[in-house]
């Protein structure tokens, strides 16, 4: 997997907390490598960014040796990246859910997924190959503020992952989000489609693993009504 996100043009500040996101928990050694420059250099900025409460430390004791330190993001430094959430709209939902039922919050998020099939399956319609198509997918996710990538596994499956969750806090209290987004995936990719990890659950990432389904066609996935 490509660290895509990481550009020369980006500050050190800024590539250390998308390190951090994308790897963490990281040590420094790894970080100096990674960036380019010295330890004391990576020293210098985590120190900093600790102060500014975006990063916590954690130490690990070995057998043999000092005890090193592992760098992740806090809660804070986690809020750096795209989260298009609002606490309005979880508000609203639990008013929903208070008034209605939980069936009428679901049916919202239903509704949500079709529009975003229609949105979606058209870029999809000239993608002939699971592999074209999961490519395409990451794309699309990514410029969603996902910070998605992709890759293909030894047994010939393939793993889409999405580093950040724009709807992460409603994802937390209402699950059903990760539902529709699994199944307009499995749809969308006309695949079987299992969710290995989930930000909603503590994970470091939401990880799907993808596979064919050898018994259908990919003709007539897109009649989207």
């Amino acid at each position: 997997m490509t660290d895509k996100y990481i550009v020369p043009e980006m500050p050190t500040r800024r590539m250390i907390l998308t390190l951090l996101k994308t790897q963490g928990p990281v040590g420094v050694g790894s970080l100096a490598a990674q960036l380019g420059i010295t330890e004391m250099g990576v020293r210098r900025h985590l120190k900093l960014m600790e102060q500014d409460g975006l990063i916590v430390a954690t130490i690990v004791r070995q057998a043999m040796g000092r005890p090193t330190f592992l760098y992740s993001l806090s809660e804070q430094g986690s809020e750096q990246f795209p989260r298009n959430y609002d606490h309005l709209l979880l508000e609203l939902l639990e008013e929903l859910d208070e008034e209605q039922g939980i069936e009428a919050v679901h049916s919202l998020f239903d509704g949500r997924k079709r529009k975003m099939m229609k949105r979606y399956a058209p870029h999809m319609e000239n993608e002939t190959t699971l592999a074209s198509r999961v490519e395409k997918l990451s794309g699309i996710q990514n410029a969603s503020g996902y910070m998605a990538d992709w890759r293909e596994e030894e047994d010939g499956s393939y793993s889409l992952v999405e580093y950040n969750c724009p709807i992460s806090q409603i994802a937390g209290h209402y699950r059903k989000a990760c539902e529709c987004e699994q199944q307009m995936f499995e749809e969308l990719l006309d695949a079987e489609v299992v969710r290995e990890d989930c930000l909603a659950d503590g994970g470091r990432s939401c990880l799907y693993r993808i596979r064919s389904r050898k018994s259908k066609s990919f003709s007539g996935l897109f009649s989207v009504s």
